[in-house]
């Protein structure tokens, strides 16, 4: 079972981090992946990490202003948003890989993943 938590509502150029905790199984063996959901829109990719920290994937539309990172002894994954904008605005979903075989190249697929958080609202206003 996955938990995010650290969403909010904030003005644009502000700052969040987003956390993602798993009770039960360690997180340690997974690939994580940070998706957000906005109105009308499916599901889309933000960011990704290997099970040992490296390396790292972001969408074009974040890249410079937010960083993924896991801290595998506290079993968390970490989404650190800088500079947020009102696209920005959404909600976001932690989300466990379990087969490395095919991270590389699918990371960005939501097919990929096959445990998912309830999701965290982050909100960006003007």
């Amino acid at each position: 079972h996955l938990e995010e938590s650290g969403g909010g509502s904030v003005r644009t150029g502000d700052s969040l981090r987003l956390s993602c905790g798993a009770s039960g199984p360690t997180l340690n063996l997974y690939n994580m992946g940070w998706f957000r959901q906005t109105p009308g829109k499916g599901r889309e990719f933000v960011s990704a990490i290997d099970y040992l920290g490296q390396p790292t994937y972001y969408a074009d539309s974040v890249k410079g202003r937010f960083a993924i990172s896991r801290e595998n002894a506290q079993n968390t994954v970490y989404l650190q948003m800088n500079g947020l904008k009102p696209e920005d605005t959404g909600i976001y979903f932690c989300a466990a890989d379990p087969d490395p075989s095919r991270f590389a190249h699918f990371y960005s697929l939501t097919d990929e993943y096959d445990s998912w958080g309830q999701g965290a609202q982050v909100t960006v206003s003007s």
